[in-house]
């Protein structure tokens, strides 16, 4: 059967992004960067500026084209989320004018909540992990009927994301390696969808949320305990179905991170090139400068940098 994301719907999706809402859809940008200026033995390291997007990290784009595609009742929008895919879902709402309800754990930071009331969501905190929350969402969505938008496993919302791999392409062609970080996967579900075999797509996870990498050792999804500096953003217990159909079909490289090493990257974004991002951003960068992620010398590496929903203060 063929797959509900590929890259004739990311391209219909980004169509419709630009004619209608490149007010709200932003063409984040790409710099390009010599390697040498981030001490990593590369021809190039491409950064995809997505933490300046909507709402502030690249779930904008997913949120809003499951909302695009779909009635919404009077009660509006529903979405459990660690904080950024119920931002995003918050400020599409507000787009819309419609209401938007969001369950949040209690893992997910005040910033992040702060944020999602400032959007005018309701926002309830429904447990102690992202898994709790998406339970009370799912039971709560049973008696308003509000339409759910799921943070990473709904064919539209993988759609939404490939557009922000069709704009790399687009704006500097097709890298040797795109390194994304995961957790339920919504995003490399997209950007795998898109790319294909064409990029080196690699998949990076904290160690101590490591969904995509359990899952490959199992053969199949299966629950993980989930901590750690990235968990509010990455902290899903089992990857997306959708997800892990793209990564099986097109990803061959899923790798593991620790912790201080993605406090370091985020910190050495901040200090050198004076990008603010929240850790989930940075894990990229930490599997270059951890070596985990050895690049040819000829190699042109794209990093996704994919938010910036953070206390500015944790940066000190």
């Amino acid at each position: 059967m063929e797959s509900p994301v590929g890259r004739y719907q990311i391209e219909s999706c980004q169509r419709t992004f630009s004619l209608r809402y490149s007010h709200f859809i932003r063409q984040t940008p790409l710099w390009k960067l010599p390697g040498k200026a981030l001490s990593i033995d590369c021809a190039e390291v491409w950064l995809k500026l997505e933490h300046l997007q909507t709402g502030g990290s690249f779930k904008a784009r997913g949120m809003l084209n499951r909302l695009l595609s779909n009635p919404i009742p009077a009660s509006g929008v529903i979405v459990a989320s660690g904080g950024n895919a119920g931002i995003a879902t918050a400020a599409a709402a507000r787009e819309l004018g419609v209401p938007c309800e969001v369950f949040v754990p209690e893992i997910s930071s005040p910033a992040k909540r702060a944020r999602l009331a400032g959007l005018g969501a309701r926002v309830v905190v429904g447990g102690a992990a992202y898994a709790d929350a998406l339970q009370a969402c799912v039971a709560r969505q049973q008696e308003t009927g509000a339409l759910l938008t799921h943070a990473y496993d709904q064919p539209e919302v993988l759609i939404g994301a490939g557009t922000m791999a069709l704009e790399i392409e687009a704006q500097g062609g097709l890298p040797d390696a795109v390194l994304v970080s995961v957790g339920g996967g919504g995003l490399i579900g997209g950007v795998a969808s898109w790319f294909g075999q064409r990029s080196r797509v690699v998949a990076l996870e904290p160690e101590l949320s490591p969904a995509l990498f359990r899952a490959r050792e199992a053969g199949q999804p299966v629950d993980v305990a989930v901590s750690g500096i990235a968990a509010d953003s990455l902290g899903a217990r089992r990857i997306g179905a959708l997800a892990w159909e793209a990564t099986q079909a097109h990803v061959r490289d899923a790798l593991l991170l620790t912790d201080e090493s993605i406090r370091t990257a985020q910190r050495w974004l901040w200090q050198e090139l004076k990008l603010a991002v929240e850790p989930a951003a940075a894990l990229p960068l930490a599997a270059l400068q951890s070596g985990r992620y050895v690049p040819r010398a000829n190699e042109t590496v794209c990093l996704v940098i994919c938010g910036a929903n953070l206390d500015p203060a944790s940066l000190n």
